[in-house]
């Protein structure tokens, strides 16, 4: 997020304000839209009528809010090249950046919200004020990209635990007992979803 005297976008222009480069992940959800709203909207990063900094919210200064969506932001450099595995497919982080301006227009005033157009080629000219750039990250988005590729490789060794064939020695062990086996269970036979996972 940057603090800005002027930026512009063939027809989407502001004054000064706040230039929003939104990364949307896959992990976000409704929650996280609505935490970044609230933060956008009410971050004090303007001075006050007596030039005192950072006293004065967007919404204190009536001031306009120019959203661009930036894929890029969610880049993990694998060696030198950059990789956007964990930007939201652009389908739903359309709909998502559009629930995102929308929610903006009516927590604030609509005319001051301008919209960047989602996936287009743009030339983005920011006149940066300080400059100051502010990294916002909801509370739950906030995971170590390390941990995260953990967190999917573990997910991914799941799942294709799940769709393996039972062994030799796992059948055995969910097979029928004899009736006349006085350990035998009364529970339903062949029950595969009770199996534990290794």
């Amino acid at each position: 997020m940057k603090k800005m005297e002027h930026l512009s976008y063939k027809d989407s222009s502001i004054g000064r304000g706040l230039c929003v480069l939104l990364g949307i992940s896959l992990e976000d959800t409704q929650r996280e839209l609505e935490h970044m709203v609230r933060k956008i909207l009410n971050l004090r990063v303007f001075e006050d009528e007596s030039g005192k900094h950072w006293s004065k919210s967007v919404m204190d200064k009536q001031y306009e809010v120019l959203c661009v969506s930036q894929f890029t932001l969610q880049c993990i450099l694998k060696g030198n090249k950059p990789d956007y595995h964990m930007a939201m497919p652009t389908e739903q982080a359309e709909s998502f950046y559009n629930n995102f301006l929308e929610q903006l227009r009516k927590a604030y005033k609509p005319e001051l919200i301008k919209d960047g157009k989602f996936g287009a080629y743009m030339q983005v000219h920011i006149q940066n004020d300080g400059p100051v750039t502010i990294e916002l990250e909801s509370p739950a988005a906030a995971v170590d990209p390390k941990q995260l590729a953990k967190l999917e490789k573990q997910q991914q060794r799941k799942e294709k635990t799940r769709t393996k064939v039972p062994s030799e020695s796992s059948r055995e062990r969910n097979a029928p007992r004899n009736k006349d086996d006085p350990s035998a269970s009364s529970g339903a036979e062949g029950d595969v979803s009770s199996e534990r996972e290794p």
